[in-house]
């Protein structure tokens, strides 16, 4: 997603008193990485001696150069001009997996929403002056995940689509991160890239579970935990307008998640959706469609799914915040 996550994760790492008889036994340092990717921060903690800094450099190089918006010589840079067509497996196994998510929320992910996204001023291109339904009308007719095909790894699309994929290859990023290190044998580990988050084992020099926080939404951007989890060989990602927001002349506060069936910003009192599961580009995909679904229609969707827990902040009939915790999501 290219937004600004809200997770904010305490890499504190007390010790858990739910221990593993392997956590006691372990006294060993971390390997740290961290630097800026994706247009945010990224840090990766590991169990090992090895430098890895180089090898994550350059997978983030790779993947930029197939998915990023915002360098003009991208796979799906020039796919959005129109100038070619050929896509690498990174944008492939992006593309499958946004085409089963668009499949399964009826449409409320849909990576094609980002010439809209652009008209908002919330990409990387394209800004409206004076948007207004007729413009917004106009730029939906290219909107559709449907009408975007592949065949090997050759895109087919309509000329005025723009293809986005910043809603959830941020996700994939901490993915591949994190399967790579698990080919180097890294058997303890946690990846963040800009509030997402996958991890594997343990904190092995802590001796406890990695434990992250949900923070409360705020809109005057002060950093406050609302809540403090553990998580174990999962992955989890947080969307929500708190924090990227515009307001206009006349104080209207517009959320930077586009409805992808009205191409307007999303109204309605979801604040912070967190979601976890197995994968991290999963949960980032879905932390984005849930946000336009609201309240009801993600609890009526996580009934036929299971795998995903979601943690719902929301401001009530009375402007307060309430919480709510679904299929499992940890106390």
């Amino acid at each position: 997603m290219n937004k600004i996550l809200f997770v904010f994760f305490c890499l504190i790492f007390f010790s858990c008193k739910n221990e593993t008889k392997q956590a006691k036994t372990l006294s060993v340092e971390n390997t740290i990485a961290n630097g800026l990717v994706f247009g945010t921060s990224y840090k990766v903690i590991y169990n090992s001696d090895v430098d890895f800094q180089k090898q994550f450099d350059s997978l983030f190089y790779v993947i930029n150069k197939s998915m990023s918006t915002y360098q003009v010589n991208s796979n799906i840079s020039k796919l959005n001009r129109n100038e070619d067509n050929n896509v690498d497996t990174h944008f492939i196994k992006v593309f499958n997996a946004s085409k089963q998510i668009f499949e399964e929320t009826k449409g409320a992910f849909d990576p094609t929403i980002g010439a809209v996204v652009n008209a908002w001023d919330f990409g990387p291109e394209g800004v409206i002056e004076n948007i207004d339904s007729l413009k917004i009308d106009s730029l939906m007719t290219f909107v559709g995940f449907n009408k975007v095909l592949h065949q090997n790894n050759v895109i087919t699309k309509p000329k005025g689509t723009f293809l986005d994929f910043n809603a959830i290859a941020k996700g994939y990023g901490v993915d591949v991160i994190g399967e790579f290190l698990e080919s180097q044998n890294v058997e303890n580990y946690l990846v963040e890239i800009g509030g997402e988050i996958r991890v594997k084992g343990i904190n092995a020099a802590k001796g406890s579970f990695w434990k992250v926080g949900v923070e409360e939404p705020n809109f005057d951007k002060k950093q406050v935990i609302l809540k403090a989890i553990n998580l174990k060989n999962e992955a989890m990602a947080t969307s929500g307008t708190y924090r990227k927001f515009k307001i206009d002349e006349n104080g209207n506060r517009y959320s930077h998640i586009i409805d992808t069936k009205t191409g307007y910003p999303s109204k309605t009192n979801l604040l912070s959706i967190s979601v976890i599961t197995e994968n991290c580009m999963a949960a980032d995909a879905y932390a984005t469609a849930f946000k336009a679904m609201g309240i009801e229609k993600v609890k009526s969707f996580l009934e036929a799914h299971p795998e995903l827990k979601v943690y719902l902040i929301f401001e009530n009939e009375t402007n307060e915040l309430q919480t709510l915790a679904l299929n499992g999501f940890p106390k």
